[in-house]
């Protein structure tokens, strides 16, 4: 998701080289994943089982669904359209289940001490369910005689998706205001409260400046373009916080900074965001919005670096570190 999502904002920001070279990787990770699930599914189904059954976990799911979007839009901008639609249809059918299995799970699964809203990831659904938007919008004129299904479902999904952002939001916020906050709870997953917003934010702009020839889904764009300008005032107002959380954590408790795959949880919203802004700055033809955009391309890119370096040394200090000694048989 953070490698594909920053790709395409240094595409759509005509950073083609730096935009292909992270998707060649992308979708060398998105393969090697594909094959990585499905192997876990069939020689440790109880595991996934027992991942898929709880409230704390289930919904770290719907980054199968983001990822093939994202994937899919990258496809699709390089002259793919039929492999992007077959990643559409594939995610909108997990999306379909996964919705009503995790909400499901949350419940008949969950207890007052059971999954947090701050650890559980709870609004990557709503980054499952906006993917779709962007995705399905982008594809639909090519998709002949179903393109206006598609448009009409595409509204209704970022429908859907604002519902569940204001859901979840209200219980994020009493959570974070109204509770004790430890340094453990300043997570880089929290980054997604900006990263729901940002990507309804670019769903909500590829739906503006996308003609879908149905008369009633015209009469909206009123009500889409308001709703998106005040998501992207929103996605920015969250940035500063998420900053003054991350200088409490590790500028006032001292907790140092190690490298953790939680880390692309971070990546992913600012690459988001800069291409939310891109969008946004196309439907609404601002220019000063495509200059915060670009500054955030870049911003997205050294995050996406720092990250990356920080994978590769983990690697290989676990490769070249000190190995435990052997003990002697006569110990055993």
């Amino acid at each position: 998701m953070a490698t594909g999502i920053v790709a395409n904002a240094m595409s759509f920001g005509e950073h083609r080289t730096i935009g292909n070279i992270l998707f060649a990787v992308s979708a060398l990770v998105f393969v090697w994943l594909v094959f990585a699930t499905v192997f876990r599914a069939v020689r440790f189904h109880a595991a996934l089982w027992a991942d898929l059954t709880n409230p704390r976990r289930v919904f770290s799911s719907f980054t199968i669904v983001a990822a093939a979007d994202v994937c899919g839009l990258a496809l699709s901008l390089r002259g793919l359209p039929s492999a992007a639609c077959a990643l559409w249809l594939c995610a909108l059918v997990l999306w379909l289940v996964l919705t009503y299995h995790s909400f499901g799970v949350l419940m008949f699964r969950n207890t007052p001490k059971g999954a947090d809203l701050v650890h559980g990831g709870w609004l990557l659904a709503i980054v499952g369910t906006e993917s779709l938007v962007v995705l399905g919008t982008v594809i639909a004129p090519m998709a002949g005689d179903f393109g206006p299904a598609m448009f009409v479902l595409a509204h209704m999904l970022w429908g859907v998706g604002l519902a569940l952002y204001g859901m979840f939001i209200t219980l994020f916020a009493y959570r974070i205001f109204y509770f004790e906050i430890e340094p453990d709870d300043i997570m880089p997953h929290l980054w997604v409260v900006m990263g729901a917003a940002a990507i309804s934010t670019n769903a909500g702009s590829v739906l503006i400046v996308t003609d879908s020839g149905l008369p009633f889904l015209q009469a909206m764009r009123p009500f889409i373009d308001g709703t998106t300008l005040i998501l992207w005032a929103w996605a920015t107002w969250w940035i500063p916080l998420l900053v003054l959380f991350g200088v409490w954590k590790h500028g006032v408790r001292r907790v140092p900074i190690r490298y953790t795959p939680a880390l692309w949880s971070l990546v992913f919203p600012l690459g988001m965001y800069a291409l939310a802004s891109l969008r946004l700055s196309l439907a609404s033809d601002f220019p000063v919005l495509r200059a915060v955009a670009l500054v955030m391309i870049w911003i997205a890119l050294a995050a996406w670096s720092a990250t990356a370096l920080g994978l590769i040394w983990v690697q290989w200090r676990s490769y070249t570190g000190p190995r435990p000694r052997a003990i002697p048989k006569s110990y055993h």
